[in-house]
């Protein structure tokens, strides 16, 4: 690629399309807009847009990118997405497909995504896809990118998606020695970026980046405004606080026969009852849950007045901290569409979807008179799922609505709906 090409694609994958444009219509041409010369310089414009970018949607044009791990570990690889520099928490996902779902999912919020599946892209981005309004990853980590994809259905590339979203990566990166490093060492924060930095840049950079033990990020992906789904005629009224949820648990109520409305997750328990809700789904979300008071507190008036409630992922470990259970950061968390959960109620196992880096007690679980054990892990025996014995109340860790699969644990919206009975 020639000097003049490389450069019109930087400003691209730097600034967007507008500053493109902004480059290319110079002052001098936007004074004359009517005249032979502006005409002239629009039609080559157009031109080179053509014949720079057009072949963008099938290839991608590779600058050199490097990723920095908080224990100084160096790997190089290639630019993808928009050129720039982000920061976050280093996570894998083990699943074999729904990079898409994974990218939209608010628990994801302020992680850099490692996809362990040797191929991201090759299936392209579809609208429906999509468990929030945009993309929640702070940054991707994957072998091999695919910007041409397979599927007559999807509409977008996912470098065209990243771009247009500003999300930053790098491709090429030996990923097998990767995750193995990060369960080795466990979660720590690290920096991508495809700007010209020296490596000792990037470490003063990530320095000044927070842990995520202490973060509170829920009221980041919150709904700013309540909003409603579903029939007003519906059997069943669920009030959603709404600490990152996604649309698929939405979307499992409304399949129900429930009529939700989704609160803001610092939204009092006398406001949402104003709804007249026969429960309440604490749903899932990013950050510490020990940081998040108001949420625990909301839960344990729920709590109080014996209302049905649901809480899955971080509601799960809201639900815990309500009764006194403390939470902790794992080594590096459960992420995935293969982790295997043993029911231990009714003695079946399911395999799930797993999007979490903190857990509950088992010990202070032990303790409680009042909270029974009903689900846990089958590769490190954590707690995935508990229940109150005295209250209408239970909770999982995983994500029983896991779009785009599996679906082994949708039974628990079902046993929600008949709780609310």
């Amino acid at each position: 690629m020639n000097l003049m090409k490389r450069n019109y694609v930087l400003t691209i994958r730097k600034h967007g399309f507008s500053s493109f444009f902004c480059s290319l219509n110079s002052v001098d041409c936007l004074n004359n807009i009517f005249s032979l010369q502006y005409l002239l310089f629009q039609f080559i414009s157009i031109f080179i847009f053509a014949q720079i970018f057009a072949p963008l949607s099938k290839s991608i044009t590779k600058f050199a990118a490097t990723l920095v791990l908080a224990d100084g570990t160096v790997f190089k690889g290639t630019s993808i997405g928009k050129i720039g520099t982000t920061t976050g928490e280093i996570c894998f996902n083990t699943g074999m497909t729904g990079y898409q779902e994974v990218f939209t999912d608010p628990s994801y919020y302020g992680q850099i995504l490692v996809e362990t599946n040797v191929h991201i892209g090759n299936y392209g981005i579809h609208t429906d896809e999509i468990e929030s309004d945009s993309i929640k990853i702070s940054g991707l980590v994957c072998k091999n990118f695919n910007v041409p994809f397979s599927r007559k259905q999807s509409g977008l590339t996912v470098q065209d998606y990243f771009a247009t979203n500003n999300i930053i990566g790098i491709a090429d990166v030996d990923t097998r020695e990767l995750v193995r490093h990060v369960r080795s060492k466990g979660a720590q924060n690290c920096i991508i970026s495809s700007e010209e930095k020296s490596v000792d840049e990037l470490k003063a950079e990530l320095a000044k980046v927070p842990s995520m033990e202490g973060l509170e990020l829920s009221s980041k992906v919150s709904t700013e405004k309540v909003y409603y789904l579903g029939n007003k005629d519906a059997a069943k009224r669920v009030a959603v606080l709404d600490l990152g949820v996604k649309k698929n648990i939405l979307r499992s109520l409304v399949e129900r026969d429930c009529y939700l409305a989704v609160f803001n997750g610092k939204t009092s328990f006398d406001e949402m009852m104003k709804f007249k809700p026969d429960g309440f789904m604490i749903s899932n979300g990013p950050g510490d849950p020990a940081t998040m008071d108001y949420a625990v507190e909301t839960v344990k008036t729920i709590l109080e007045k014996n209302v049905p409630m649901f809480g899955i992922c971080l509601g799960h470990q809201i639900l815990a901290e309500a009764n006194g259970i403390a939470t902790f950061k794992m080594h590096n968390g459960h992420r995935g569409l293969n982790h295997p959960v043993k029911n231990v109620i009714k003695g079946h196992c399911e395999i799930t979807s797993q999007n979490h880096g903190f857990s509950v007690k088992a010990e202070d679980v032990a303790k409680n008179t009042n909270v029974e054990v009903t689900h846990i892990n089958l590769n490190d025996n954590t707690i995935e799922g508990i229940r109150l014995k005295n209250k209408k109340a239970f909770s999982v860790q995983y994500h029983p609505e896991a779009a785009p699969g599996p679906h082994d644990s949708r039974y628990l919206f079902d046993d929600f709906v008949r709780m609310m009975e």
